[in-house]
């Protein structure tokens, strides 16, 4: 019983507190000439503060629990490759979205992971203010050391709003970046094989 009602106290005390991010946003929204209490930017606060919170999450998410319950032992040397991961970011210059594609490949030695962990790890390192290339390499690397494969290969091909609806405004403007590890960046016929598969559409 009087856990529960710790728990109440605290809480009534949080909701109390005033919200950092909403205030910050409301400030902003001041600085650009609008009037925060109107109508229709009366909630803007409070959903752009939970927007950016889901959007930089990653943050607060642990890699290796990620990782950890889908780590298995198999005989098996060829590659593995989930390509067309839809990636959603933001760019740490400017705070806009960039969204695209990513394709993993990595070649086991001992070990592989569960293929769905792999777009989750993708969210992990997207879902925090980045650029590109970073994002490509820390998904790469993060792979290599924890199932030490033969070789890993990223690919990511993105759409960047701060290039389209502003700077330059070129619209059909596309970025690709890739990380190759090992085996990928040694053999040219493993890296040939890797960017084959990643054009080839279903």
């Amino acid at each position: 019983m009087k856990t529960n009602h710790r728990s109440a106290v605290a809480e009534a005390e949080r909701l109390k507190t005033p919200d950092r991010l909403q205030e910050t946003v409301r400030a902003t929204l001041r600085e650009l000439g609008e009037d925060p209490d109107r109508e229709g930017l009366l909630k803007t606060p409070e959903r752009v503060a939970e927007s950016l919170r889901f959007l930089t999450s990653g943050y607060h998410k642990d890699v290796k629990k990620v990782l950890n319950d889908a780590v298995y032992s198999v005989a098996y040397d060829e590659m593995v490759i989930v390509k067309d991961i839809e990636i959603f970011s933001m760019c740490e210059h400017h705070l806009l979205p960039f969204f695209g594609r990513c394709h993993v490949a990595y070649i086991p030695t001992k070990k592989v992971i569960g293929l769905s962990k792999i777009p989750r790890l993708v969210d992990v390192f997207a879902r925090r203010l980045q650029i590109q290339e970073r994002l490509t390499n820390q998904i790469a690397e993060t792979i290599m050391e924890a199932i030490k494969p033969q070789g890993v290969g990223v690919i990511i091909e993105a759409k960047h709003l701060c290039m389209i609806m502003r700077g330059v405004e070129k619209q059909n403007s596309v970025a690709v970046t890739s990380a190759m590890l090992g085996a990928f960046r040694d053999d040219e016929q493993t890296r040939a094989e890797f960017l084959r598969l990643v054009r080839e559409r279903a």
